[in-house]
């Protein structure tokens, strides 16, 4: 499984500003708008190429039924491993 690194503490559902109930389209939807906004060929500040691979994540796990159950049971902290880094998804990982 892929690395990456969890650049805030906020649940994935606020970093993509939709609610815990958003259908797999209201997720891809909002993926898409910030994606644009963000990605850095389109958006020079310089913090837009975290908030790209923010939203990426967010969207990495969310999009996927199987991770964004385990996401929604276990909490964004344990997801994370509290560490700003996504572990396999076990709260128990050191």
């Amino acid at each position: 499984m892929r690395h990456s690194i969890c650049l805030a503490s906020k649940s994935y559902y606020d970093i993509l500003g939709v609610p815990k109930s958003a259908s797999e389209r209201q997720i891809k939807k909002a993926f898409h708008k910030l994606a644009m906004k963000y990605h850095p060929d389109k958006n020079k500040s310089p913090d837009a190429e975290a908030k790209f691979r923010e939203i990426a994540e967010a969207y990495e796990t969310l999009s996927d039924a199987n991770s964004r159950k385990e996401y929604d049971t276990i909490g964004h902290s344990a997801f994370t491993n509290g560490k700003g880094q996504r572990g396999n998804g076990s709260p128990f990982e050191q």
